[in-house]
């Protein structure tokens, strides 16, 4: 570890207990995250202790429930005004940037990122971001070392089967727009989105998404913080991934 992540632990330690940040530091160790599913395989950081579930229950968590809630109870307006800034401004919408590549056909509109929210997406979608930032951003919900856009799949268009960084953030999906013949692959479990809900999953497993259908399928993206996590480890997670970015140039 590096003087800036020993200094920031030990601070962490110092105000919520010695064994506070065991976790966090055991990952840390060679072979520290232990035994991980196969599907975990390509993850870079596995903390220990955390359920190795691909699928979640999105109510069954009492921090993310009220997410759920309002989420799923503003998804009629939150439909209109995306598809209203789909028509009208496509210009805020980007190729989607994923840590492994980039696809012309994965389009993307962010309401948080560099861990802050996009002001620009206010006007074009007001709801979502409203929601966004009273139940998930001003509550500390959202992971700040990740972000939440509107993820929109062009017809034909497929994800390709992998596994995001680790897993003590959780991803949280919105179906805002739903064509049939669109379906999610998690760790060999294949769902469909029913539009108004949310699924809940862990995304270390390796999951991908397809849209066989006729026109885009848009959902809106949250990375959560994993709600088997406790305060002080994410505030030495969000110490720790910071320096590594740092050391790495991003």
């Amino acid at each position: 570890m590096t003087p800036e992540i020993e200094d920031a632990f030990a601070a962490i330690r110092s105000d919520h207990g010695a064994d506070s940040i065991s976790r966090v530091e055991r990952m840390l160790e060679p072979g520290g995250g232990g035994s991980r599913h196969p599907l975990q395989k390509d993850a870079r950081w596995i903390l220990p202790g955390l359920s190795q579930t691909p699928w979640h229950d999105p109510l069954a968590y009492p921090e993310l429930a009220p997410v759920v809630e309002a989420l799923e109870s503003a998804q009629p307006a939150v439909k209109e005004e995306l598809n209203a800034a789909w028509s009208l401004r496509r210009e805020a919408f980007s190729d989607y940037e994923h840590y492994l590549t980039r696809q012309e056909d994965w389009q993307a509109l962010y309401l948080y990122r560099g861990g802050g929210l996009v002001e620009e997406s206010a006007g074009a979608v007001p709801t979502a971001y409203k929601v966004l930032k009273e139940f998930v951003v001003d509550t500390e919900k959202i992971c700040p070392l990740l972000e939440s856009h509107f993820s929109t799949l062009l017809p034909g268009a497929s994800i390709a089967p992998h596994c995001d960084l680790w897993n003590f953030s959780i991803n949280l999906h919105l179906a805002v727009d739903i064509p049939d013949g669109c379906s999610i692959t998690v760790a060999g479990q294949t769902r469909s989105w029913e539009e108004g809900r949310c699924l809940l999953f862990d995304y270390s497993f390796e999951h991908e998404a397809r849209n066989d259908g006729i026109r885009p399928r848009t959902c809106l993206l949250v990375d959560l913080w994993h709600p088997e996590t406790t305060v002080p480890e994410r505030q030495a997670l969000v110490a720790l991934i910071t320096e590594v970015r740092r050391l790495m140039g991003e």
